[in-house]
């Protein structure tokens, strides 16, 4: 494997993993923009992720698209690639590649928390694995979600009079949000922001049942009093958010651990609720996995790489360009 500027490269299977540019031969671990990326010539991932990127994309999704049934082999220059799930959002999945004798994980983004939206994370013992750590510090250790959306709950019946605006990322974190709503007993229609529609409709088109939701667009101030909305971040501190009469203002992100995150954003109730891996997890999964190697891709990578040797492994800062901490947070 080498890193290039285009990003991860294998050089006997002549392809590259979530790159940052255009190029020949993609490899796609999930629909996240920062690792799916439009423009490439050949594009292989699951069918979940596929669909994300033609929602995205259109036409620029990639000129041949190529379906990867999780678990199912096959061989690309030499190189065994498999796809397993990730169980970070719909479709998520790591990348197992065999050559040589020797195996390589590449695991995208990924997470061991509960979601009922999309296939749980699968480890997968390996001879190097390599990791997000997004949340690669001790601070970052989420609590269970089922408290968050009950918090989120609470606060909806504390506050009947007034709508609760919600900031949730529209690839992932929405869906989980709303489904974990529903589990909760939560059954009134919750009302969403134009740009999630498209891809909640495709979550239900892949099994997801969310309940019912409704565009927020064209409601009056009235109608969406005691409402709750989602919304994307930046929606909810900018003028969108004037159509929702003395909203709670509240966010779902791993980073509103932060207190300074939550009080910069004029969050009144941050929900700790991530998709990423928080430091538990990421120790937790480099120890199943047992690779004597692991190369942390981006994020907080020196605390991480020191945890890992101090396990007595090899430890290794990609330093790949171009992803964004918090695009699929």
């Amino acid at each position: 494997m080498e890193v290039r500027p285009e990003g991860l490269y294998c050089r006997p299977g002549a392809f590259y993993i979530d790159p940052s540019r255009a190029v020949d031969r993609a490899l796609i671990t999930h629909g996240h923009a920062d690792h799916a990326r439009p423009g490439h010539r050949n594009v292989l991932a699951t069918p979940e992720t596929l669909a994300i990127m033609r929602v995205r994309y259109a036409e620029r999704a990639g000129e041949r698209l190529q379906p990867a049934v999780y678990g199912d082999p096959m061989t690309i220059g030499g190189v065994s690639v498999r796809f397993v799930p990730a169980g970070h959002v719909l479709g998520s999945a790591q990348i197992v590649l065999e050559y040589a004798g020797a195996r390589v994980v590449v695991s995208g983004d990924y997470k061991r928390g509960d979601d009922p939206t999309c296939t749980p994370f699968e480890p997968v013992p390996c001879d190097v694995f390599v990791t997000e750590a997004t949340f690669g510090l001790p601070v970052f250790r989420h609590p269970d979600p089922a408290g968050e959306i009950k918090r989120l709950l609470e606060s909806m019946a504390l506050f009947p009079e007034r709508s609760h605006a919600l900031g949730t990322y529209g690839l992932g974190k929405t869906q989980r949000v709303i489904a974990l709503l529903r589990r909760a007993g939560y059954d009134r229609t919750i009302y969403l922001h134009g740009a999630l529609v498209a891809l909640c409709a495709l979550y239900e088109q892949f099994g997801v049942p969310l309940g019912a939701v409704a565009p927020a667009t064209g409601m009056k101030k009235a109608d969406l009093a005691r409402e709750l909305v989602l919304a994307p971040p930046s929606a909810i501190a900018d003028r969108w958010a004037r159509r929702l009469a003395d909203p709670v203002v509240a966010a779902a992100s791993g980073w509103m651990r932060v207190r300074q995150r939550a009080k910069q954003g004029g969050v009144e109730l941050p929900l700790i609720i991530s998709d990423h891996a928080d430091w538990n997890e990421l120790l937790r999964t480099i120890d199943e996995v047992e690779a004597s190697e692991v190369w942390v891709t981006h994020g907080r990578e020196e605390a991480l790489i020191l945890a890992v040797e101090l396990q007595g492994r090899v430890g290794r800062a990609l330093n790949l360009l171009g992803y964004d901490e918090e695009s699929g947070e």
